[in-house]
């Protein structure tokens, strides 16, 4: 494990950290993490002047995790963001860090979310709090104690904290901490505002800076691609139609994706494979080979598992998943445009996501434009070209190698020759649909694809509130009707967590006992899943699945109430 983290290993963090870094492809700090985790490790104050996209959420979140004590169910680390967005991305990151520490629980408290689940996941022992000033605030006025067991402090991006007008609320949080507590101040800027609070609540802080390195990526064309996370991949189907690619490599986040995904694309009929860190190296390299000499045209691969691939014919690069930072993304798309060859890479963004965007065009210096997804007759169109550019090369001694076994066949099967002609190519598509009344049937909508009425439906609750903070992206749909006899049961398990219908389906057949027919609708959403199953024995049912796991994960399916 120590070869494959590189310099992690000698920095001092807690084995389950170095094992969590390793699950993510992370080789080396970046230059502000291998100055500030040794600082903060040691309990030192520190003030970090360093730009979004240098690593500084890492630099922070690896050693304080590295110092929590799981056993102790009290907050004990808070960090302090100025926007929702970022206190969700931090938060995402204390959780994929701290996947290897069982126990440590990590609650994102931000406005626009209703302020009770917040406050009872902070009273039942979560170590880690991720919050925006405002809304802390309103939780100090329910309950002044909220911070009392407050060791660490992070104030991440302070500068934008203050130009959001949050420093009265800074200080009613400073004054609800005890003064005992370790604080970290990041900051793209030292603005005489931040001197001061840094003077005044920070106990001779060392100071570290870190210039942003811009990086590009020559002949690489870079897009985006607004999308809904339950139809990703949809969405890649759909663009592989329209793509003239020759080889390609798709990035997700989860050993499970690259199953699903590299499924799902054999189905269509592409040659495709997954590559995951469960896979042997002997295995690996064959997939590499394959990919080299053409065997393959597609591997769907997580970050560890694509570390060294050097395959000049990978044209393509899709972003399915969001790298974890900048630098992921500019490794990722560097798999193509090499040997003096173009390269193109596309990425899927969730609204989530969209700030991230704006940090990878802010450290790559480059703007990385929005498509839009294909419509019918953009797949129809390329389905048509793909299929004329495999036949014109045959049509010059066609007649002259095949013309007697075509006179032949339209004798003995009584036909023309364009009905044999067309009897032909309809074995030769497979069945593809080559008519645009079909092929819009079977194209889903889905956002950015002329699919405003169902983005604006997905994106019900989105709303801004005081201060600055944007309000919580609520996954409400239109209720489905209960079919009579079955309840709708909920799971914390969603696509994020590389969860499919499969998956669950599997899982309660096996674990439950039940019939295939028994169980009714799945519903796969990004943060969680509903179920239904029958109001009969429902209890029961739910105690024979309470120590089921799918994907390595706890279920726990309990009744789902809706509002």
């Amino acid at each position: 494990m120590t070869q494959e983290i590189g310099g992690f290993a000698a920095l001092g963090l807690h084995p389950n950290i170095l094992a969590a870094l390793t699950a993510v492809g992370y080789e080396e700090p970046s230059p502000i993490q291998s100055q500030a985790i040794p600082v903060i490790l040691a309990g030192h104050d520190m003030i970090g002047q360093a730009q979004t996209g240098t690593g500084k959420t890492a630099a922070f979140a690896l050693p304080l995790l590295s110092k929590i004590d799981t056993a102790k169910r009290e907050p004990q680390v808070l960090i302090l963001a100025p926007t929702r967005e970022l206190a969700l991305q931090v938060a995402t990151a204390f959780e994929t860090y701290s996947k290897q520490m069982p126990g440590l629980n990590v609650v994102a408290v931000y406005g626009g979310a209703p302020m009770g689940p917040q406050l009872k996941a902070i009273r039942q022992g979560a170590q880690v709090i991720v919050a925006t000033p405002g809304r802390l605030v309103d939780h100090l006025r329910r309950d002044e104690k909220v911070l009392s067991t407050i060791q660490h402090l992070v104030l991440d991006e302070a500068d934008e904290m203050l130009k959001l007008g949050f420093m009265d609320d800074l200080e009613v949080i400073f004054e609800a901490m005890p003064e005992s507590r370790q604080s970290v101040l990041f900051s793209a800027t030292l603005p005489h505002s931040i001197r001061a609070i840094a003077e005044k609540h920070l106990r001779e802080p060392q100071h570290i800076k870190i210039a942003a390195k811009t990086q590009t990526v020559s002949r690489i064309e870079q897009a985006h691609l607004m999308i809904h996370a339950d139809q990703k991949t949809n969405a890649v189907l759909r663009l592989l139609e329209v793509e003239d690619f020759d080889a390609l490599i798709a990035f997700v986040r989860t050993k499970q994706a690259t199953l699903d995904l590299a499924s799902a694309l054999e189905a269509k009929g592409y040659k495709a494979a997954a590559l995951n860190g469960d896979i042997a190296q002997n295995q690996r390299e064959r997939v590499i080979e394959s990919l080299k000499d053409g065997r393959l045209d597609i591997v769907v691969a997580t970050d560890v598992a694509a570390r060294g691939i050097d395959v000049p014919r990978i044209t393509h690069v899709f972003n399915v998943d969001m790298p974890y930072d900048p630098e992921s993304y500019v490794h990722r798309i560097g798999r193509t445009g090499r040997a003096g060859r173009d390269g193109r890479a596309l990425l899927l963004v969730t609204p989530r996501e969209r700030r991230m965007l704006q940090v990878i065009e802010r450290v790559t210096g480059q703007k990385v434009g929005e498509v839009k997804l294909p419509n019918a007759q953009q797949v129809l169109d390329a389905r048509i070209k793909k299929l004329t550019n495999s036949l014109a090369p045959l049509v010059a001694d066609a007649e002259a190698s095949h013309g007697d076994l075509l006179d032949r066949l339209t004798t003995d099967i009584g036909c023309s020759p364009r009905a044999l002609a067309a009897a032909l190519l309809k074995k030769a598509t497979n069945g593809q649909a080559l008519d645009l009344a079909t092929v819009e049937r079977e194209q889903p909508l889905v956002p950015g694809a002329g699919g405003a009425p169902r983005e604006r439906r997905e994106r019900d609750g989105e709303r801004s509130d005081r201060g600055g903070e944007r309000g919580e992206f609520r996954e409400r749909r239109a209720p489905v009707p209960l079919t009579e006899g079955r309840v709708r049961c909920r799971t914390a398990l969603g696509t994020r967590d590389g969860i499919a219908a499969k998956n669950l389906l599997g899982a309660i057949l096996n674990e439950g006992g039940l019939a295939r027919e028994a169980i009714g609708r799945i519903q796969i959403r990004e943060t969680f899943s509903l179920v239904e199953l029958p109001e009969d024995g429902l209890d029961r049912l739910l105690g024979k699945l309470k120590d089921t796991r799918v994907a390595g994960k706890a279920l726990k399916l309990r009744r789902y109430r809706e509002d």
